[in-house]
């Protein structure tokens, strides 16, 4: 992949946009999709749309979400220790220790997830997990006086943990889940805007908000965009490393391709008429078994008005919810070009009711 394109990756994952406070990532958004589209807006819950098209009757829906998990002041005892709760799902083995960032009023503040000292632990503290209401963050504050003057109740944390390149065109860091969606979606609307007159649809790329949450800012775009195709883009777990049960997640391994899930919650001749494109086309990809309702944005975009014909295309993600997942750069890549060959190939009018 580019250079220029990596760089713009790993800045997306390095902005902090935790549930509800995303504003920081949507600027980054717009501002790359701007001069490839007819249209950017956001609207009120700050979902944040590129709009290839707009007067184009009808009308395909785009959708990476670009919250990520984190967390909160809760409470600030009078010693000056900060309190915390979990925005989304955090494991609390993960957390002691790590540095981390309070985004405030007045701008970031740093402190430690504070942890005692396993020269101090007793055997039954050792083999037990610190519930997340147990754990505290040191900024450094004397007492509460002072860290009630840094930091206010409901500021949003995240980790302190800065993107990294690994071997080949593997990249780890915090928030892929789900920017490396937002990426696509920038990235096959910078492509399609190059040729959009021979589109036979509006093109309406979503970065969407608060998905961690229950697929909130998908289910409102939706809503509003009214499409008649909508694509969620995320990413899907990893099975080739340790501990992983290939039985209950399937066989799905970092650089082998997108994943195009299968089942209830995707149009059958969606899914049929991707897994061609990327035949006809020698992209690679990946197919995993979804038996129920997934927990993406492709959820709630089905389901939206009368009904959407929706599908669910998603990167392959080791150690998704913790500051250090990993994705292969090769599997985006693949997955911008199936997107953009798919929408390419769309005409006006066709049957999609299975």
């Amino acid at each position: 992949m580019e250079e220029e394109r990596i760089r713009f990756f790993r800045m997306l994952i390095d902005t902090p946009s935790p549930s509800g406070f995303e504003e920081q990532v949507q600027q980054l958004f717009l501002e790359r999709v701007k001069d490839a589209v007819d249209l950017t807006y956001k609207d009120v819950h700050g979902n944040a749309f590129g709009v290839i098209n707009p007067d184009c009757e009808h009308k395909l829906m785009l959708a990476g979400h670009c919250d990520e998990v984190g967390l909160m002041v809760s409470y600030i005892d009078k010693e000056g220790y900060v309190y915390f709760s979990t925005v989304g799902g955090i494991d609390p083995q993960i957390t002691q220790g790590m540095p981390v960032v309070i985004h405030t009023a007045k701008g970031p503040v740093s402190g430690v997830i504070g942890k005692k000292p396993i020269h101090l632990l007793e055997e039954k503290e050792r083999q037990k997990v610190a519930r997340i209401e147990e754990q505290w963050i040191d900024i450094g504050a004397k007492d509460g006086e002072e860290a009630r003057s840094m930091v206010q109740i409901g500021d949003p944390i995240t980790f302190d943990i800065a993107s990294r390149c690994l071997a080949g065109e593997r990249i780890t860091g915090k928030g892929i889940d789900d920017k490396v969606g937002v990426f696509v979606v920038c990235e096959v609307l910078r492509e399609l805007g190059r040729e959009k007159q021979s589109l036979a649809f509006g093109v309406y790329g979503v970065s969407t908000v608060q998905e961690e949450l229950g697929l909130r800012g998908a289910k409102t775009s939706a809503f509003g965009i009214n499409p008649k195709i909508g694509i969620a883009i995320d990413v899907t777990f990893a099975s080739d490393c340790p501990n992983i049960d290939k039985k209950k997640v399937g066989d799905i391994s970092l650089g082998k391709g997108p994943v195009l899930a299968r089942g209830p919650n995707i149009n059958s001749k969606l899914w049929m008429r991707m897994k061609n494109v990327a035949e006809e086309n020698n992209i690679p990809y990946q197919v995993q078994a979804e038996a129920r309702a997934t927990g993406t944005d492709a959820n709630v975009i089905q389901t939206t008005r009368s009904g959407v014909v929706t599908a669910l295309l998603s990167i392959p993600n080791r150690y998704m919810h913790t500051p250090s997942e990993i994705v292969d750069m090769q599997d985006v890549e693949n997955a911008i070009r199936l997107l953009v060959l798919f929408i390419k190939s769309l005409k006006a009018e066709e049957d999609w009711i299975p």
